[in-house]
């Protein structure tokens, strides 16, 4: 991969791992329904009256907009708000990758291969030791809710499949901003009834630069930039060149909350964290060893 893109993955994954502070940060002073209405709110104007809509079924684009958008945001950022650390969110948040596997199986019919079965064991446990140390740092009702985000991304990714399947060639940032108009929509009528007007009003009343540049990073930076920059690396390399830099993502978000949130794991989150890597590693990387060592063992 050449130095220019190396740059712009590592880009990426520091746009991503660090957005877990920043949800933290937006969160002193504002309700999650709330932000997450600002966020998408933030992502699609201006940028709509200047990105055409993209040549999709708007099937797509609402699919797309609910699962990623509402189910993975409003657990995220309701989990977030309910005790759960940024940086065990950055690493549990992964789980969409088993997600995935689980739901394509299940809606779209692929089969799993040996080592991705075994990787989603091996994730299983570490989420298990994540969950076990609930009371502590961190509260059950907000791993639960990081779980059921993973679960709306997953969702999400299937939505993507379909989009893939349809070959029809869209731009990446337009996808992005017209996709986020229904989860402005809903997360606005979800805050109103929920969070109710007072708690709205109060919040906007002393909405302040750091709950700002919050709203502004989560939706230029996070969404528009690194999802972007993300898909033209997906165009330009193969997906086993490009996927394995989402393994640092968690990392970057343990390293931030370290660092800028005072975040410390417990000794059983920090062997679940390694176990759910190892999981994803696998995930990714399993087949091609055992593939490898196959054909290694019919030349011999």
């Amino acid at each position: 991969m050449p130095i220019r893109d190396l740059a712009l993955a590592l880009i990426v994954v520091l746009a991503w791992g660090f957005n877990f502070v920043v949800i933290k940060w937006g969160l002193v002073g504002v309700p999650p329904l709330l932000l997450a209405t600002l966020r998408f709110a933030a992502t699609v104007f201006p940028a709509i009256f200047f990105l055409r809509r993209p040549n999709l079924p708007w099937k797509y684009l609402l699919g797309y907009g609910l699962t990623w958008g509402v189910c993975h945001f409003a657990f995220l950022f309701s989990a977030m708000a309910n005790g759960m650390p940024a940086g065990l969110a950055s690493v549990v948040l992964q789980s969409q990758a088993f997600f995935t596997l689980i739901f394509a199986a299940v809606w779209l019919k692929e089969s799993w291969k040996t080592s991705q079965l075994i990787g989603l064991i091996v994730a299983g446990c570490g989420l298990w030791l994540i969950g076990s140390s609930h009371g502590q740092s961190m509260t059950l009702l907000g791993f639960v809710m990081t779980l059921l985000g993973a679960a709306g991304w997953a969702m999400g990714n299937i939505v993507m499949k379909q989009c893939a399947k349809q070959g029809i060639s869209f731009s990446v940032p337009a996808f992005m901003v017209w996709t986020s108009i229904a989860p402005m929509f809903v997360f606005a009528l979800l805050s109103l009834i929920i969070e109710g007007p007072e708690q709205i009003s109060s919040a906007l009343k002393h909405f302040t630069l750091q709950s700002t540049l919050a709203v502004l990073y989560l939706a230029f930076i996070a969404t528009l930039l690194g999802t972007s920059l993300w898909n033209v690396l997906l165009k330009r390399h193969p997906s086993n060149r490009v996927a394995p830099f989402s393994l640092l993502v968690p990392w970057v978000g343990l390293s931030a909350s370290a660092v800028l949130l005072d975040e410390i794991l417990l000794t059983a989150q920090w062997w679940g964290a390694a176990l759910l890597m190892s999981g994803l590693l696998l995930n990714l990387f399993g087949g091609n060893v055992v593939q490898r060592w196959v054909n290694k063992r019919q030349v011999a």
